[in-house]
């Protein structure tokens, strides 16, 4: 600042001076110092009334002096046109005296936590197979890559791709439906829901869900995805056959019949040996479900843990950090006999919302400097009694989601919530077995041996109390729920689940940070603490129980001593070499791969 009114004037003096001179050329004059243009009168004046004319100065001076006041304007026209943005100006690039919006053509692409995203020109939705085995012909030809994408909802984003994706939301009917065998074949674009809305008329159902319904069928079966059940294995054991359209070889159809080797490899083959097209799953008949909900701690649990797996049809655990408190979720088949359980819950749903609204109203108070976070768009705060619980949940976190002790009374007032939440549920399996995730955030989950049904191992409840410990002596905010399930193994050999005993039982276990908040700075904050929390979590655990990540949550290590120790431990429980031997076969231009596989599974002649 003192420089710029230093600059000012010394050109106003300048301006004054050449007025008074005006009739005497510049190249004339003596040279002028800088002091003697900014600087102020001597201490010993001139005696003279008259001040006498003072020297101008030289043309490389005033040169000098404009290009002063030339950089000036230049950098105040530079910031003026380049920030703030306007509020519909999101995504152009700052550029003096214009905006430079993004082309009409780019897309923007990002997963459902908006924790991963791309842009690319290249965005494609074939309307038929036909259309469909074109474009990768053409892409083939061309070496372009198209990506395989479905819904977008995995929080890894493992199917973007800047450089150009396939997505097939418009190749989203049922072809097929066999009763009496009970199967039906669909396009792979075909959402979950939609599924099974479609086939409910046939008395048909899958056997079991994820945690949401809005999963493309081809993606859901590709990340090799699950739900929960001992007995029950993961979604892509349901698949009978698959039709992928291949960029070397076209169209294939594969099966148990038809190249075993490769349908057990392509199953959960991660978009990477083929754009699957078509799907034939096996159902199963469509029933009611009697949710049973109830509250326990571990202690109460190691007791109990072999039966609850053994004679529940879907179990899981829901474990609240900082509390000893344990959710118990059973759901099995209403019992033709007896019918549904008569059952009057002790609180309403308000009641059990108590505790989080009563947080909530004193936190606002605590907190008041921060109250704009939880006021709506149109600058209102929210009424709590209209919020669900993990809406409630999610505006509590918001207000100080890295402060542990603030964590910890959410995560108490959330076991209190159970607590008074106990109780049945009855409903039909696609609506009763799914679960509210809550809103955006990170999400980690493992999957590792739990032994057999027969002989549990107890590995899966030591991994919990050992997390738990972890979570207490790192002081981590974690918030709740750590959620564990089951399934059985699957045969599909890139799945995490995989086994060749058919009877081993695996545990998944899922670690969680809400991004409760659209701060920028405050998101960059959250993501920093949860990859310390995985990271902890990861070194002391991983190994020591043979635990990997679920394919859709992998994430890839930026530190390249990292990623190396991450693809040598990857061949140590999958079949890489096989997997990439496919992948030089059936895509040896490697255009339906990206970033993440590249990475994953490095080839000698990498792109």
């Amino acid at each position: 600042m003192q420089r710029a009114l230093s600059i000012r004037r010394t050109l106003q003096s300048l301006h004054h001076r050449l007025l008074f001179n005006n009739s005497v050329p510049l190249k004339h004059h003596p040279l002028p110092s800088i002091r003697t243009l900014s600087s102020t009168p001597s201490a010993s004046p001139s005696p003279s009334p008259s001040p006498s004319p003072s020297p101008l100065p030289s043309d490389a001076e005033i040169r000098k002096y404009l290009g002063y006041t030339a950089l000036l304007v230049l950098c105040g026209a530079a910031t003026y046109y380049s920030f703030p943005f306007s509020e519909d100006a999101k995504h152009k690039k700052a550029q003096i005296f214009r905006y430079a919006p993004l082309p009409e053509d780019l897309h923007t692409v990002s997963n459902w936590s908006g924790t991963h995203e791309v842009q690319t020109r290249n965005f494609h939705q074939p309307e038929s197979v036909e259309e469909l085995e074109k474009l990768v012909k053409e892409a083939n030809e061309k070496r372009a890559r198209i990506r395989p994408v479905g819904s977008g909802l995995s929080p890894n984003g493992i199917g973007l791709a800047r450089a150009g994706m396939v997505n097939l939301a418009l190749l989203d009917k049922v072809l097929e439906v066999d009763k009496e065998k009970k199967r039906v074949r669909v396009q792979a674009g075909i959402r979950v829901q939609g599924l099974v809305d479609e086939i409910k008329q046939y008395g048909l159902t899958l056997q079991n869900f994820a945690s949401i319904r809005e999963q493309q069928i081809g993606g859901i079966v590709q990340v090799g995805a699950h739900g929960t059940g001992a007995k029950l294995p993961p979604v892509d054991e349901q698949v009978i056959s698959m039709k992928l359209v291949t960029p070397a070889k076209g169209t294939i159809e594969v099966s148990k019949e038809k190249d075993p080797d490769l349908f057990y490899l392509a199953r959960c083959g991660l978009g990477g040996l083929g754009v699957v097209a078509e799907v034939t799953l096996q159902c199963v008949e469509r029933q009611e479900l009697v949710e049973h909900t109830t509250v326990s701690n571990i202690k109460e649990i190691k007791k109990n843990h072999k039966k609850l797996l053994s004679e529940n049809k879907h179990v899981k655990y829901l474990h609240i950090p900082y509390t000893d408190t344990v959710v118990v979720v059973t759901c099995n088949p209403v019992s033709k006999w007896k019918g549904p359980p008569k059952f009057k819950p002790k609180y309403t749903k308000d009641e059990a919302l108590q505790h989080l609204q009563d947080l909530y109203r004193e936190s606002l108070k605590k907190y008041r400097a921060d109250v704009m976070t939880a006021k709506s768009p149109d600058g209102t705060e929210p009424d709590i009694n209209e919020l669900s619980f993990t809406e409630l949940r999610d505006k509590l976190l918001a207000l100080d989601p890295l402060n542990k002790e603030h964590v910890i009374k959410v995560n108490q007032a959330e076991a209190e919530f159970w607590r008074k939440s106990e109780g049945y549920r009855v409903g039909w399996a696609d609506e009763i077995l799914g679960f509210d995730c809550g809103g955006q955030q990170w999400v980690s989950e493992t999957c590792f041996p739990s032994g057999t049904l027969a002989k549990l191992s107890m590995k899966d409840l030591e991994y919990i109390e050992e997390l738990k410990q972890l979570i207490e002596k790192e002081d981590i905010p974690a918030p709740a729920p750590i959620e564990q399930r089951w399934t059985a193994r699957s045969q599909s050999v890139m799945s995490p689940a995989y086994s060749s005993v058919q009877d081993d039982i695996f545990s998944w276990v899922g670690i969680i940070m809400y991004l409760p908040t659209m701060d920028a700075r405050q998101r960059k904050e959250i993501t920093d603490e949860f990859f310390n929390y995985r990271h902890l979590t990861q070194k002391q655990l991983w190994d020591q129980y043979s635990a990997y990540e679920h394919w859709a949550k992998i994430e890839v290590p930026k530190d390249k001593e990292e990623l190396a120790a991450l693809q040598a431990r990857l061949r140590k429980r999958f079949p890489v070499d096989s997997y990439n031997k496919a992948r030089k076969e059936l895509d040896p231009n490697r255009i339906l791969s990206n970033n993440m596989l590249e990475k994953l599974f490095p080839l000698s002649d990498t792109i």
